[in-house]
C-alpha cells in the first residue's frame, strides 16, 4: 500500500500557525535549540505575514501537521535569475520512511519552477544521512566545487 497518497501537502498560511509551530519547534530542537513554541509561533508569524518565505505543510487528515519545508527567495547574481533556498525541511519521526519528506521536496521544486527559479540550494548536517540519502535520490547533487562559510553574528 501506498501511504504517501494518504499525505496531502500544500502551501500554507497565516491561519495555518497552530499546526505549523508544534513542528517547527520539534525541527529546532532536532538542530539542538532548546524548546520555545512561542518563539516558533512568532518566527513562522513573521515569515508567513511579511511574505519573506514560502511554507509548505504535510498534512495527514485535516488536521494532523507530519511535516514542513521553509522556502526563501533569493537571487544568483551569475545566473540574473531568481533561485530559492530551502532551508527548513522536517518530518514527525513517526510520520518517516512513508514518502513525506520526498513529497515535500517536489512541492518545493514544483513551485520554484512555475515561478521562474533555476536553482534550489540547501545545507544539511554532515552527520544526516538519512536526509542526504533522500536528497540524492531525488536528484540533489552535493556542491564540491565551492566552499560555504559562515559569520556567526551573536
Amino acid at each position: 500500500m501506498n501511504t504517501e497518497q494518504h499525505i496531502a501537502i500544500r502551501q500554507a498560511t497565516v491561519s495555518d500557525l497552530d499546526l505549523l509551530a508544534p513542528i517547527f519547534d520539534a525541527y529546532r530542537q532536532f538542530y539542538r535549540k532548546q524548546p520555545d513554541l512561542a518563539l516558533a509561533r512568532r518566527f513562522l508569524f513573521d515569515r508567513l505575514q511579511h511574505n519573506e518565505s514560502i511554507i509548505f505543510v504535510a498534512l495527514q487528515g485535516s488536521d494532523s501537521a507530519v511535516g514542513f519545508t521553509q522556502l526563501f527567495p533569493s537571487f544568483s547574481s551569475g545566473a540574473a535569475a531568481p533561485i530559492f533556498v530551502l532551508n527548513d525541511l522536517y518530518v514527525v519521526p513517526a510520520a518517516r520512511r512513508i514518502g513525506v519528506g520526498r513529497a515535500l521536496l517536489r512541492a518545493a521544486a514544483d513551485f520554484s519552477k512555475r515561478l521562474g527559479a533555476v536553482r534550489l540550494t540547501l545545507s544539511t548536517e554532515v552527520t544526516n544521512e538519512s536526509a542526504q540519502a533522500l536528497y540524492e535520490a531525488e536528484g540533489w547533487k552535493r556542491q564540491t566545487d565551492y566552499f560555504v562559510y559562515t559569520l556567526s553574528l551573536d
